[in-house]
């Protein structure tokens, strides 16, 4: 199986540039999502960022009309596979990092790697589940397979998404609207050049 290569550089400033050139609808749709998860205990996450993904895919590829806060409520489109998939793997990390956190001297650090490994393996499973309308476990098999074929590479490149998509929760967790749809730019440039520019197929380890 051929390496993927990833390119962190290239990747990140693409991002950051369709974040700033699409700013005001990123933000208020991230606001929107993040409020309407908190509201809902969560339940309503994956439907939520389903619908982030799908605003920032159609500002990616410039599609005409350009999308409105409306296409947020698609991500319902979305819900059971988006639900089961930010449900499922949150409480398998969950507990993983949990029993881990209880070994001695090094279980903290064994948790905190456990949790930034499964968020790399992981990191294109919404994005399978939005754009090729995929079940939530073969969107995480893919996701995990495609990952694997550069796996340091790309858990350095996860680490750094998830560190700028996290880093609005210092500000009380106000900035989190601003850094989310960030990572969220990022990681649909990735996705787009690894499953679409490359003609990648799913395959199954």
């Amino acid at each position: 199986m051929d390496k993927v290569d990833v390119k962190f550089g290239e990747w990140i400033e693409m991002g950051f540039n369709l974040y700033k050139e699409n700013f005001g609808i990123l933000v208020l749709a991230s606001l929107i999502a993040v409020i309407v998860s908190a509201v809902t205990v969560g339940i309503l996450a994956g439907p939520m960022a389903a619908g982030v993904v799908l605003i920032v895919f159609q500002l990616f590829e410039r599609n005409e009309p350009l999308p409105e806060l409306g296409t947020l409520l698609r991500g319902f489109d979305f819900f059971l596979n988006s639900f089961l998939f930010f449900v499922i793997w949150g409480i398998a990390i969950f507990v993983a990092s949990l029993v881990l956190g209880l070994v001695p001297c090094i279980g903290q650090l064994a948790s905190l790697f456990v949790v930034f490994v499964a968020h790399a393996l992981l990191m294109f499973g919404l994005f399978l589940i939005v754009d090729r309308k995929m079940e939530f476990w073969p969107a995480s098999v893919e996701s995990f397979n495609m990952v694997k074929r550069n796996f340091w590479p790309f858990l350095g490149f996860s680490i750094v998404c998830n560190l700028i998509g996290s880093i609005g929760a210092v500000a009380c967790g106000i900035g989190i609207v601003f850094t989310l749809p960030i990572q969220v730019c990022i990681l649909t440039v990735a996705y787009r050049e690894i499953f679409d520019a490359r003609g990648v197929e799913a395959t199954e380890s």
